[in-house]
């Protein structure tokens, strides 16, 4: 894989160098920060090898290529831009777009996501304990069976706790440079708030803290191991006035005054008022969740397992990492976290879905991204899985999230809750107690068995790549029957002479009003001003894709020959609302079938225009000739192939 080209290709689809502010990425996708939106070519980008899905959140463009492949390309973006990976709250102003909920979740991802290999390692470590003194073999642990490993253990133990009980500095430092302030300051923040002569956190209770006597006022020393609510407000806090005082103060005081007056200030606040209340707070935001889903049993387990896939489509699972934290440091009065376990049963679920339509498909590109993005969803990561497999089939998406909460909520009903973060999926046994392994297990079988059994029932009720139906007659009878439609005359005609898809006025696609479609990078065509919202299939062919938008539809005629009708433009935004489909991917259609209408006033309302542009994609070698009309409707003759 020449991953300098697929750089090259990238940069050049996303409107060029001068376009791209900043470069990042996570576990499987490379988050594009661009200073005009408009500019993608999403068609282009989806094209580019290994990508294998797109999409535009708030601001931020995010190609999904998978784990590990995101950081070779992401490196050699890098390496073309001559920018950094990775750019500061200094160096980038971010756009404020979205709702509030919106920008929340996207400021939790931006401070945990950077700190979650951390997290995983001290989880993983921590599952490894368990095995070597969980008393597994007749009431006994490895390490009471061979004392020679008791050092190992011992080690292991101190390795895995200390992500967790040094948290505050590791969230101290991501969070207040998301919060534009310095971030060796985030993290000396949380040093002192788990400095060993303050009284632990997990010792509340058991013994009295220490007490400063302040001039009369008396502060309790205690420590914040494990927390995240009050280091969140801490990091804003210290930032805050980190950037006010930079203001104010002069530039021959500014180094020695401003760090000595923020920490002071800061640690003075956190220890008097911000750090109990929200310490507090955090602690009955854990216990809350925890009894919901104690006290609603299997029925609360399978709710939130069927609810789990579509709260990643919107992003907001990157929220419950702060809550997940704060229940897996609380485990000793909150048992441990149910997310974990129903992210698990959500992942292996994706997995089978994909892995069973690997074995039902005919179409070899599917099956090539079905074998990664399948084993890729069973190790914990589905973003390949979603975008690429299931999203796109809708139908598999279904089946796995009821298979998720079927297997969610048997783990649910017999408690089974993670002890430490990890790879959410096949490897989290390494996150459960021994005594829950053998119920972990049976809740990734509900899952797996039950998303892969409804994807088949649903591959053969809804047709799903109805050409695969085709393919189990012999490959000699399909080249016979193609070959006796392409001698007919009545078949070439249908192939070669494409009508308007909508009513409207029809011109070149260079003179569309989108620059990208405009400079025919996407395929020659038209650009269609519509007089209404509704588009009729222009030939006879197959439906070959459907964006999960509903805003754009592809088409394949019996030659081969690809079309594509994008209905208006950066409508993709609107993320489906408007827009509604009648037919569905694999299903064939006739010259003047209904395939999709949209609400041209909403469109419009939304800030977006109607123009749609119908295109061939690949002509196969033939040349396209446009024929512009003024008042075209679904039989004018538009386009000729030759």
């Amino acid at each position: 894989m020449d991953y300098a080209k697929i750089a090259s290709q990238l940069i050049e689809n996303v409107g060029g160098k001068q376009n791209i502010k900043s470069v990042q990425h996570c576990a499987t996708r490379l988050r594009l920060q661009l200073k005009n939106n408009d500019l993608r070519n999403e068609e282009a980008v989806s094209d580019i090898e290994g990508v294998k899905g797109v999409f535009l959140t708030q601001s931020q463009f995010q190609i999904i290529f998978g784990s590990g492949l995101v950081n070779l390309v992401c490196d050699e973006v890098q390496k073309q831009l001559g920018i950094a990976v990775d750019t500061s709250a200094d160096d980038e102003k971010e756009e404020k777009k979205g709702n509030a909920l919106q920008r929340l979740v996207k400021l939790l991802s931006d401070i945990f996501v950077p700190i979650i290999p951390a997290i995983v390692a001290g989880g993983l470590l921590m599952g490894l304990n368990n095995i070597l003194t969980a008393a597994m073999f007749h009431g006994k642990s490895v390490i009471d069976l061979y004392p020679q490993w008791k050092g190992l253990a011992t080690a292991i133990n101190l390795f895995a706790s200390a992500p967790f009980t040094f948290l505050p500095v590791l969230i101290g430092f991501s969070a207040t440079k998301k919060f534009g302030g310095n971030p060796y300051l985030g993290a000396a923040m949380g040093m002192i708030m788990v400095h060993p002569d303050l009284l632990s956190a997990y010792s509340i209770g058991i013994a009295q803290p220490p007490v400063w006597n302040i001039f009369g006022f008396k502060i309790a020393a205690i420590g914040y191991q494990g927390t995240v609510l009050p280091v969140l407000a801490v990091a804003f806090i210290l930032a805050t006035i980190e950037k006010k005082l930079h203001k104010v103060t002069p530039t021959w005081l500014d180094n020695l005054t401003t760090p000595l007056i923020s920490i002071m200030v800061t640690s003075f606040l956190t220890f008097i008022f911000v750090g109990p209340v929200l310490r507090e707070a955090g602690n009955l935001l854990a216990d809350g969740i925890t009894w919901v889903y104690n006290t609603l049993g299997f029925v609360g387990g399978g709710l939130f397992g069927l609810a789990y896939a579509p709260i990643c489509l919107t992003g907001m699972h990157h929220s419950f990492i702060a809550i997940e934290t704060q229940l897996i440091a609380a485990k000793a009065t909150t048992g441990g976290s149910f997310i974990f376990t129903t992210a698990s049963m959500n992942n292996v679920a994706q997995g089978a879905a994909v892995l069973a339509v690997l074995f039902l498909t005919k179409n070899e590109k599917m099956k090539s991204i079905c074998s990664a993005s399948g084993v890729s969803a069973l190790l914990g990561i589905t973003e390949p899985a979603m975008f690429g497999v299931t999203l796109k089939l809708k139908y598999p998406f279904y089946a796995a999230i009821i298979g998720s909460a079927v297997g969610n909520a048997y783990c649910a009903a017999t408690g089974v809750l993670a002890q430490a973060l990890g790879a959410a999926g096949l490897p989290g046994f390494l996150s459960m107690l021994p005594k829950d392994y053998l119920n972990f297990a049976i809740g990734l079988i509900l899952s797996m068995a039950v998303s892969a059994v409804l994807t088949a029932i649903f591959w053969k009720k809804f047709n799903i790549e109805r050409e695969d139906n085709k393919a189990q007659t012999s490959v000699e009878e399909e080249v016979k029957e193609i070959e006796v439609q392409e001698s007919t005359a009545d078949t070439a005609e249908e192939t070669n002479e494409l009508y308007a898809p909508m009513k409207g006025e029809v011109l070149d696609v260079s003179k569309s009003a989108d620059p990208a479609f405009a400079s025919k990078a996407m395929g020659e065509g038209v650009a269609i001003n519509p007089s209404e919202g509704v588009i009729y299939a222009p030939a006879d062919g197959t439906i070959s894709l459907i964006f999960p938008t509903k805003h754009a539809m592809g088409i394949t005629l019996n030659s081969g020959v690809e079309l594509l009708i994008h209905a208006g433009i950066d409508t993709v935004k609107m993320e489906g609302k408007g827009f509604e489909t009648f037919v569905e991917t694999g299903v064939k259609v006739k010259k003047g079938d209904k395939l999709l209408s949209f609400d041209m006033d909403l469109v419009k309302e939304k800030g977006y225009q109607t123009q749609t542009m119908f295109l061939v994609a690949d002509a196969k070698g033939k040349e396209v000739e446009v024929i512009e009309a003024t008042n075209a409707d679904n039989d004018t003759k538009i386009m000729k192939l030759k």
